[in-house]
């Protein structure tokens, strides 16, 4: 699976339709590459958070250590929590803006970057970023080492195709934004060399020149990571389905989307086959599944609680429909 999945490679994303098990797969292929002597650092983005229920560890933004192979390998968890990583950014943003600002604008500032952080795309932008900080240095923070790879567990597919497309459209955003900030100052100094101008006292140079800085760091943090996300020998993307016709409908629809952006394919993995001799398999499996909804049921006991059962054709149409709803049961 290492050597398949991850290879040579140092930054892979798993992505899929939700609920076809990219947790478990980007995990697996973690564990895989560790035993193979690699320090892995698999990074959830997933709003939902199943990484940590899959390896039963409170995992937070913190980097935490989940395995330790033999061969001098590692799996460390890091959960990206969209909403924190945005209030972050912008305090971040309004320490830097603030003190450039006349004081009596300073109240000003900071309530607007204490509410910006609910403005639409903030989320999205704030966990790009963050991305792409990690995937280009393969650091968590700037005191850890840098591990070998770093596996992106991403949220359903509309939800990643998207994050990936935003690196190339703010890198332009932002040569943009240099780009008027540039004729700014050259504005500012013509009329500094104008007689009568207070020439390098202006205040607002030393703020026009922090902000450039700035901008000019934002630029080459996107830059990089879009050269990255189009890297064939660095970077993989591997996606993830079930031998059903909508997850495949939705594999096919992303398998076009990336091609489209450019971000090399590893491949797809099928998740969850079942076994072509099955045997007592079914049995086994139902009692499994009874103790899992046992083990639910005790600690839900208010929760009313229904199942239905596996079919053998994939459902589609008003009679897939119709089969489902007829084995609807309350459990």
């Amino acid at each position: 699976m290492h050597q398949e999945l991850i290879g040579a490679r140092r930054v892979v994303f798993f992505g899929g339709k939700g609920g076809v098990g990219k947790t478990t797969l980007a995990s697996a292929a973690g564990w895989s590459a560790a035993e193979n002597g690699a320090r892995v650092l698999v990074v959830s983005t997933d709003p939902a958070h199943n990484l940590g229920h899959l390896w039963d560890r409170d995992i937070g933004q913190a980097p935490l250590l989940l395995h330790e192979s033999g061969s001098g390998g590692s799996v460390t968890g890091v959960e990206i929590d969209p909403v924190a990583t945005a209030r972050h950014h912008f305090e971040a943003v309004a320490r830097t803006v603030t003190p450039l600002m006349p004081e009596h604008l300073h109240g000003e500032v900071n309530r607007y970057f204490a509410a910006a952080d609910a403005s639409p795309g903030a989320h999205e932008a704030a966990l790009m970023e963050r991305m792409a900080q990690i995937a280009t240095t393969r650091r968590v923070s700037e005191q850890t080492e840098p591990f070998d790879v770093v596996i992106f567990d991403t949220a359903p597919t509309g939800h990643t195709t998207r994050l990936l497309e935003l690196p190339q459209l703010m890198s332009t955003w932002v040569e943009g934004m240099l780009s008027r900030r540039r004729r700014s100052e050259r504005y500012a100094a013509a009329l500094n060399a104008l007689p009568g101008s207070e020439g390098d006292q202006d205040p607002g140079a030393s703020r026009d020149g922090t902000i450039r800085r700035v901008l000019e760091r934002r630029r080459e943090l996107f830059l990089r990571y879009s050269e990255l996300l189009h890297d064939t020998e660095q970077t993989g993307f591997v996606m993830v389905a079930l031998a059903e016709r909508m997850p495949l409908l939705e594999t096919i629809a992303l398998h076009e989307q990336l091609r489209h952006t450019g971000v090399p394919i590893v491949g797809a993995v099928v998740n969850r086959r079942s076994p072509a001799d099955q045997g007592d398999f079914l049995a086994a499996r139902a009692r499994s599944e009874d103790e899992h909804l046992t083990w639910a049921r005790e600690r839900l006991p208010e929760m009313p609680l229904f199942q239905t059962g596996l079919v053998v054709e994939d459902v589609q149409s008003a009679t897939g429909m119709a089969r489902v709803a007829d084995t609807f049961t309350a459990v």
